[in-house]
């Protein structure tokens, strides 16, 4: 049972470090101090909803229904561009990091972004959902159930880390030239990230 824990946690940790949007996002929300708990426990959350649905079957749905991934195709692409759109015009603006620390206030806005980075993006439901639950199907059986949960605590600590990470570095990271450069990573991350959604 613990092997299974530590094989899931090891997985779960190697499909979640690669920066994308959500990630991008978790960052910015650190960086601004902003509703960090709320974010990481929703990302958390989602992940681990994810995880446990793939292991108990959610895949077979996407298989009989391949339309959703589609609609999440083109729906996920746009939001990406948008969210891009809105990081590259901060990167324009000198007094884009005063603004970002108003808007970000709003705990539903940001949620509501969270929710959108997280669940309109389709490479989330193949490599969460069916990846992560196709390997832990294929352990002996007993080992579902510790697999999953060793993936999701990987998520836990994953997003707490960088969010609270970030917000430990906010003194160097909210620098006008650093926070210009974090947001015109970002903008770049959401462009190519929606490209590859509509080429995929």
């Amino acid at each position: 049972m613990f092997n299974a824990i530590i094989a899931g946690f090891a997985l779960g940790g190697g499909l979640i470090v690669a920066i994308g949007a959500q990630n991008a996002f978790v960052i910015r929300q650190g960086v601004l101090n902003s509703h960090i708990f709320w974010i990481c426990l929703f990302c958390s959350i989602s992940d681990a909803i994810l995880i446990w649905g793939g292991t108990y079957g959610l895949g077979a749905i996407l298989e009989v229904m391949p339309w959703l991934l589609k609609v999440m195709q083109y729906g996920g692409a746009a939001f990406l561009i948008w969210y891009g759109i809105k990081a590259a015009r901060r990167v324009l603006k000198p007094e884009a990091l005063d603004e970002s620390s108003k808007t970000a206030s709003n705990l539903f806005m940001a949620l509501a972004t969270c929710a959108a980075l997280t669940w309109l993006n389709p490479h989330v439901y193949l490599d969460t959902v069916v990846l992560v639950g196709s390997i832990a199907n294929a352990r002996p059986l007993g080992e579902q159930a510790p697999f999953a949960l060793g993936a999701s605590l990987a998520s836990f600590a994953w997003f707490f880390a960088i969010g609270y990470g970030a917000k430990a570095l906010r003194g160097p990271l909210s620098k006008p030239i650093v926070w210009r450069a974090i947001d015109a990573i970002i903008a770049v991350i959401m462009f190519w990230l929606a490209f590859k959604l509509l080429i995929s």
